[in-house]
């Protein structure tokens, strides 16, 4: 007999109950598969907070690092990022001696961000040394480079084992509720490294980065374990393939491109020039521990996943993705005004609201372009406009973290010579002009929306599962 034992029947319904896109479960591809497949989106979630979450803060705050570093270091993994497009369809093409296609590529991911995270300590010790600081800072650049690239490779090639394990008609739920555990994830690790880090030492840190590390490659081996089917390799011919070149000519070409992904890049680096200062902004500031800055990124995680709730709900029922878009724009100019004040008010509520307020319009904004540039695929051309999104959010975010931090330094040294006068001859200046421009940018991204607000509606259904404006796709925002 076929009977799913009571235990299965029991989370099944539990998890149909409480976890958004619980529905997506098959008798093909249980709830219980794919919870275990999620793993390895979690690992990525621990990695995230780390790097951005609480390295920053401790080189920063701690170990006294100029910011513009700092931002650099975070900038360096999304180097990695428009070449996602390239590593999903390496993997859709190999040809492993065991029959793998996406095994290989998690599990080397896997090795990167495990070798990443722990080289990490190592780096953070020789950096606090003035005769090895080179030394500490080429190695912290390599294991910012390692760990990001690893995060890209799990993901994107685990994304599509997913696709390829699920029931076509179930495809964007899994691909959703894999998102939704990132920041699940992501949620889980703020809160616990916080607590961890609450009695701070230097021995804690690295403790808490070697758990991380070694975590990373359990997780990642229990999300893969059967999960791909020996076999499964298999050559794809490309004979009748158009040329990259005639594809991104025949993409750009149509109406309103241009303008879209400009709007996609200013926004996206208007959001992201707080990156790498958000945290040390509470530590430095306001005088928070790194264990309580360390939160601010579980508040960021709760606003995204909150705006994705919103965006499953809207979108199936017509609403224009643009608009949505918008709105997270006009809520992030919102967001960083209450940072921006937090300071001269010495309010922390109100700077945990902010950073909450700031992942929930990051998350508006993104899914809200990303189907919008889908809407613009024609002729099996999805592909291309997810790699078009993708590119330009990830190049204008880590050039909106670089300078992030430039500016930062730039403008409190500059305020604290009083050349700016006694007012502001204070270490809040620098974060305020990078929060103030965030603010700037994300106007002209509104104009830059404005034009185009309605007339990509129209999403095509053929490039969705589930009809217009379904929402659930191959590839989500990371």
């Amino acid at each position: 007999m076929n009977q799913r034992p009571p235990s299965a029947n029991f989370w099944q319904a539990v998890g149909t109950r409480f976890l958004p896109f619980a529905d997506a479960a098959s008798e093909a591809l249980p709830l219980s598969r794919i919870l275990r497949l999620a793993l390895f989106q979690v690992s990525v979630g621990i990695a995230a907070v780390l790097l951005n979450g609480t390295l920053n803060r401790v080189m920063i705050v701690e170990l006294g690092l100029p910011t513009w570093i700092v931002a650099l270091m975070i900038a360096i993994p999304l180097l990695i990022a428009p070449l996602r497009a390239l590593i999903g369809y390496r993997s859709d093409t190999h040809r492993s001696v065991l029959g793998w296609r996406r095994v290989p590529y998690i599990w080397f991911g896997s090795m990167a961000q495990f070798g990443g995270l722990a080289i990490m300590p190592f780096a953070l010790v020789l950096l606090t040394r003035p005769d090895t600081f080179a030394a500490g800072l080429m190695a912290g650049c390599l294991a910012f480079l390692l760990t990001g690239a690893g995060m890209h490779v799990t993901q994107t090639a685990g994304l599509a084992l997913a696709t390829d394990i699920a029931p076509e008609a179930k495809r964007p739920g899994v691909v959703a509720l894999l998102y939704v555990m990132l920041l699940v994830g992501m949620m889980l690790a703020s809160f616990t490294i916080g607590n961890l880090l609450l009695d701070f030492s230097s021995t804690r840190l690295i403790q808490v980065i070697q758990g991380a590390a070694a975590l990373t490659m359990v997780l990642n081996i229990t999300a893969l374990w059967k999960q791909e089917a020996r076999g499964s390799a298999r050559a794809k011919s490309a004979a009748s393939a158009p040329a990259f070149r005639e594809m991104w000519a025949a993409f750009t070409a149509l109406p309103n491109t241009k303008r879209l992904l400009c709007a996609i890049g200013v926004g996206a680096m208007a959001f992201s020039m707080q990156d790498a200062l958000l945290e040390p902004y509470g530590g430095e500031i306001l005088g928070l521990s790194v264990g309580s800055t360390t939160g601010l990124t579980g508040a960021w995680a709760i606003g995204a996943l909150i705006a994705f709730a919103l965006c499953a709900n809207r979108l199936p029922t017509g609403s224009d993705p643009l608009r949505l878009a918008g709105f997270g724009v006009v809520l992030g100019i919102g967001a960083f005004l209450m940072t921006l004040f937090a300071g001269p008010l010495g309010s922390v509520a109100l700077l945990f609201a902010g950073a909450a307020a700031i992942g929930f319009g990051t998350g508006l904004f993104s899914v809200g372009t990303m189907i919008a540039a889908m809407g613009l695929a024609k002729d099996g051309s999805a592909g291309m406009a997810l790699g078009a999104w993708g590119a330009v959010q990830a190049s204008a975010a880590g050039a909106g973290i670089a300078l992030g931090g430039l500016i930062r330094d730039g403008m409190t040294q500059v305020a604290l010579s009083s050349a700016m006068g006694t007012t502001l001859a204070d270490r809040t200046t620098g974060y305020g002009t990078v929060y103030v421009l965030e603010v700037i940018l994300l106007l002209v991204t509104l104009l830059l929306l404005g034009p185009v607000v309605g007339k990509l509606a129209r999403i095509n259904q053929e490039t969705t599962a589930g009809g217009p404006h379904a929402f659930g796709l191959r590839e989500f925002p990371t």
